[in-house]
């Protein structure tokens, strides 16, 4: 059948959204014809138009970007054993089902836990199974690109991500910075109440089951709540904590 797809990722660029920005070095035609002149020992003007390839160079970490985290990045052990990581996650887990929840009317810094997935799985007449893909949108995308993305939207609890793991769920993502709630909304917290247990406490649950995220997803209004397929499959860095990779839903027309 004919498909729409829609990107429900960031791009990797050196924006004021990335406290650890990325630095893009790019080789124009020009200075890849001298390259290629000094492996193929020929003369640039013997090139095409005197130019050659085009090559980039970049450095960033793999939390860059739109990226999925991998249970190493937690802890290194899960459930009681060694954490996988990156290029260990399973195939199956990337391409599923997927779900949206909308938690757009929650303010910045707000707590998104188990009722509030159920009530909005009431509101969309839907049952979770296993190995379904869930999207949490709280609409921070739209910040995207301004030094205050950091601190935008809610976010996820421990309670939550269990809950979620507890029906099966293996990958799940965020269109906000963190699938915690904002850094900044947890140290003023945090200096308030002296309450360590809300430290990175979704990310935390991995310790006690296995599962994934994927932050900095965009777009997530352009879908419907069900009915479509997300494929979300990570780059393969041996050993790594995350992956970079570019979710897209597929929706049937």
């Amino acid at each position: 059948m004919p498909v729409r797809f829609v990107d429900l990722s960031v791009p990797i660029e050196e924006s004021p959204s990335e406290p650890f920005k990325p630095e893009i070095q790019h080789q124009g035609h020009e200075e890849g014809a001298h390259v290629m002149s000094q492996i193929f020992g020929v003369p640039t003007e013997m090139l095409p138009g005197g130019l050659g390839w085009a090559n980039d160079n970049i450095t960033l970490i793999t939390h860059a970007g739109t990226h999925m985290d991998a249970p190493w990045h937690y802890s290194p052990t899960s459930k009681g054993k060694r954490a996988q990581t990156i290029d260990e996650i399973p195939l199956e887990w990337c391409y599923s089902d997927g779900v949206v929840l909308d938690y757009r009317s929650k303010k910045d810094g707000e707590r998104i836990e188990p009722e509030d997935i159920e009530g909005e799985l009431e509101r969309i007449s839907y049952s979770l199974k296993p190995l379904d893909i869930v999207l949490i949108m709280t609409g921070t995308d739209k910040y995207w690109g301004q030094p205050d993305y950091i601190t935008h939207g809610c976010g996820m609890t421990k309670n939550s991500t269990l809950f979620l793991i507890e029906k099966g769920i293996r990958v799940m993502g965020i269109d906000a910075w963190g699938f915690d709630r904002p850094f900044a909304s947890i140290i003023e917290e945090y200096k308030r109440e002296k309450d360590a247990t809300i430290i990175w406490e979704a990310h935390y649950a991995g310790i006690q089951e296995p599962y994934c995220h994927i932050e900095k997803l965009a777009n997530l209004h352009k879908l419907p709540p069900s009915g479509f397929k997300v494929s979300c499959f990570p780059v393969k860095i041996i050993g790594a904590s995350a992956g970079w990779c570019r979710p897209v839903a597929i929706i049937e027309k």
